[in-house]
């Protein structure tokens, strides 16, 4: 980089690039959105037969190309823009050396030099010829010494002043020309390859990319302001809303997973920023699966001990496990999770279906999903479903489906109100009905972060109106629930506990919501009720351990049509309707339990 050049440089020229480049992202986006919502729905509803499924695969590919032209813009435009602002930084050094020298009475020449005029120190009888001198960047201690020795023995009092000018001038074109250097090959890598397959090292290598753009871009991005530290959902959504579009983009293209879990932004910013994660780690989890060996296919074997048969894994199949096996089966999982998300993504328009949104993602632990069925932020009605034990990534379809099922009943009975019903898989759920789920601290850890999330759908709200909410717990799930409204405020219109094993509290009153608005299902031939009353129960004055089911509790108890612990949401059934109902505002319009005259315990 010489002088020549950085004075000629413009960054507004970079960053109308940048703005073009994010301007195609934007369209790819629309593109995107159009054949899923639009032209794949149509597709799906009106053509039926092979040739049709096989169109429809054909749309669902492009689909994810233009998610990935839209991913590699995003990353394109943040990195012209981190260029820019690394070279207008050592452009305005040079321009400051360039002012102060000529105030000073010194010349920049061409070659970065700078000529001084003739002078001489006070006190010295004779003037001493003026001259140039070149600059040197970033000197060592050593050179910075002989420097300033050179400057005390000159004659000339203006040498010591252009020697500055020239090393100041010098620094900001070796600035200039590192920026250069670093930027090159990151702007370079932002290429796809030349075929129209976007496979699993592409998404594998937007990661990279990603990171790549992150690294260079530090100066660009310390220049950006954080989100704040340890803030409220308000604060997250005063912070976003107080970004330029330019520093928006940044964030969405470079951190992707930050903003994907901050509470308070816009359903629609942190769906995209979720999208983009999602992306990203299914295809690690396809690469690294891909490294793994299949498990051998004889995992059984007849042995006789003892004159009795016995039937025990192979030799092969324990030493394939022992390699590889706990690997393998998180890899396993968190790719059924993600794709049981992709599936509900394809969904949409299906029978009405809204727009999927992803609140929240992860594959770190257990695995973190949460996705609205509708925006929330312009719903009338709101509900936040909490699974319980066992929930992690590889099952979070069935979760998926519970409130995709109660959409589409809510959204029946809410009078053309709109509705949007949200899994929120937000925690580690106990994993292990015998080992874990006695435990209360999976409830007290995750809590916060459900009424975190809950906050949040009040600081991303896009309408001027205040949404109905229902929070809807499952078994462990309800205990989450209890435990928020123990330790906060649980900020919802409405409670249902399905199953419950016990919230923590002993009345209803204590759940934060009007009186009259919680609600519980307990099906014939759920055992957990009472099987978790002696772990989660709540407990008062009265000395008895109180669950939900308990006339003493105070819940309305609806009545359930359905058995078991997992059937509360089964499509035609009334324990499902009568969820809808509260979901929908209209609690008073469901069928009730008769209540017992009295309370015995243990019922």
């Amino acid at each position: 980089m010489d002088l020549a050049t950085l004075k000629a440089f413009k960054p507004s020229e970079y960053e109308e690039a940048a703005d073009g480049y994010r301007a195609t992202g934007d369209m790819a986006s629309e593109a995107k959105d159009a054949i899923d919502n639009r032209i794949g729905l149509g597709l799906r509803s009106e053509v039926k037969g092979d040739a049709a499924g096989a169109a429809h695969e054909q749309l669902k590919k492009l689909s994810k190309n233009f998610h990935y032209v839209q991913t590699e813009c995003g990353l394109v435009s943040t990195a012209l823009n981190g260029f820019a602002f690394d070279v207008a930084a050592a452009k305005r050094k040079l321009e400051a050396a360039m002012e102060d020298a000529r105030a000073d009475g010194c010349t920049v020449n061409a070659n970065g030099s700078v000529s001084y005029p003739a002078g001489k120190k006070p006190g010295e009888e004779k003037t001493a010829d003026g001259g140039t001198v070149s600059g040197s960047a970033g000197g060592s201690p050593t050179s910075d010494a002989l420097e300033r020795q050179a400057v005390n023995i000159h004659p000339n009092p203006h040498y010591g002043r252009a020697l500055e000018y020239a090393n100041r001038i010098a620094d900001a074109l070796e600035e200039a020309a590192d920026a250069d250097t670093k930027w090159a090959p990151k702007l370079r890598a932002l290429k796809a390859d030349d075929d129209l397959e976007v496979s699993h090292r592409d998404w594998a290598d937007v990661k990279s990319d990603t990171g790549g753009v992150r690294e260079a871009g530090k100066s660009y991005f310390d220049s950006l302001p954080e989100p704040p530290k340890d803030g409220t959902p308000k604060d997250n959504a005063a912070w976003w809303k107080g970004l330029s579009p330019e520093e928006q983009a940044a964030w969405l293209s470079a951190r992707p997973g930050t903003v994907g879990a901050l509470d308070g932004l816009p359903a629609p910013v942190r769906d995209e920023a979720n999208r983009v994660v999602l992306a990203e780690q299914y295809a690690r989890v396809q690469m690294e699966l891909n490294t793994i060996p299949n498990p051998p296919s004889n995992e059984w074997t007849s042995i006789s001990a003892r004159g009795y048969a016995s039937v025990v894994r192979t030799d092969e199949w324990m030493e394939w496990h022992n390699k590889y096996g706990d690997r393998y089966e998180r890899l396993t999982n968190s790719s059924i999770g993600m794709e049981k998300i992709q599936e509900r993504f394809d969904k949409t328009g299906d029978e009405g279906l809204p727009e999927a949104y992803l609140l929240g993602f992860s594959t770190e632990g257990n695995g973190r999903a949460i996705l609205a069925n509708g925006n929330p932020d312009t719903a009338d009605h709101q509900a936040v479903y909490v699974p319980g034990t066992t929930s992690n990534l590889g099952s979070v379809g069935g979760d998926i489906n519970r409130m995709v099922e109660t959409w589409r009943v809510a959204s029946e009975e809410a009078d053309g109100d709109s509705v949007s019903t949200i899994t929120w898989l937000g925690y580690d759920a106990p994993q292990n009905i015998v080992l874990d789920s006695p435990f209360s601290h999976y409830a007290d850890d995750g809590a916060p972060a459900y009424n975190r999330f809950i906050d949040g759908l009040d600081a991303s709200r896009a309408v001027d109106s205040d949404p109905h909410r229902t929070a809807i717990g499952h078994s462990y799930g309800t205990t989450l629930i209890g435990s928020a409204a123990r330790q906060g405020e649980l900020n919802v219109d409405d409670v249902i506990f399905a199953g419950s094993p016990g919230v923590q509290v002993s009345k209803a009153e204590q759940l934060d919501v009007p009186e009259g608005h919680v609600w519980n299902q307990e099906a014939k031939g759920d055992a957990v009720p009472d099987i978790g009353r002696y772990g989660h129960g709540g407990t008062d004055w009265d000395g008895a351990w109180i669950i939900p089911s308990d006339p003493l509790f105070g819940a309305n108890q609806m009545f359930t049509d359905t058995e078991g612990h997992s059937d509360y949401w089964k499509e035609g059934t009334d324990s499902l309707r009568n969820q809808a109902l509260v979901v929908a505002g209209r609690g008073d319009d469901l069928e009730l339990k008769p209540v017992p005259p009295a309370y015995t315990r243990g019922r």
